[in-house]
């Protein structure tokens, strides 16, 4: 099995001269290389650059939407966000509002109670000094009494005998206004 190898070399073992700089085959070279850069240029500028042109154009409108569109987005947006924000504070004075009419509102209730409950004392208060003012009327007329006894009884053990009533009477009623 033979490996055939594709050489540079010419016969004989020297190397060919490199193309574009061989002299024999220069001017068709040239002619070559005018034509395929006119049909070149032709091609790039009546077909390829208008479709590039086209498309750049394209994605500049595209681009130039999608921007417009975006700063319309960010309109609604910051309108949306300021209609929120109104809103919010317009909640919050709500809010306050109602908490200062309620706390008025159970102030006055409290208040109205608090009156209530201190006339009910007031009352309360009065019965218990009329009911220490009959108690104490009670008291100082039996204090009288026990006093005029008691008198009686230290005279009695005193001097023996029991002393007249009415001068008891009168000695003690001098002493307890005096």
């Amino acid at each position: 099995m033979a490996i055939l190898l594709a050489t540079t070399q010419a016969p004989g073992g020297a190397k060919p001269q490199f193309p574009p700089f061989n002299s024999e085959t220069f001017a068709s070279q040239i002619l070559w290389f005018a034509i395929t850069f006119v049909l070149l240029y032709l091609l790039m500028s009546r077909v390829a650059l208008p479709r590039v042109g086209a498309i750049v154009s394209a994605r500049a409108g595209k681009i130039a939407a999608d921007l417009s569109e975006a700063q319309k987005t960010k309109d609604e947006t910051d309108a949306a966000i300021a209609g929120y924000e109104k809103k919010l504070s317009d909640a919050r004075a709500n809010a306050q509002s109602l908490a200062a009419q309620t706390r008025d509102k159970l102030m006055a209730e409290a208040e109205e109670r608090r009156k209530t409950v201190e006339a009910q004392l007031n009352e309360r208060l009065q019965q218990a000094e009329k009911t220490i003012a009959q108690t104490k009327t009670a008291a100082m007329s039996n204090v009288k009494s026990i006093a005029t006894d008691a008198a009686s009884a230290i005279v009695e053990r005193l001097i023996g005998n029991k002393p007249e009533a009415g001068a008891v009477n009168d000695a003690v009623e001098k002493s307890l206004k005096g």
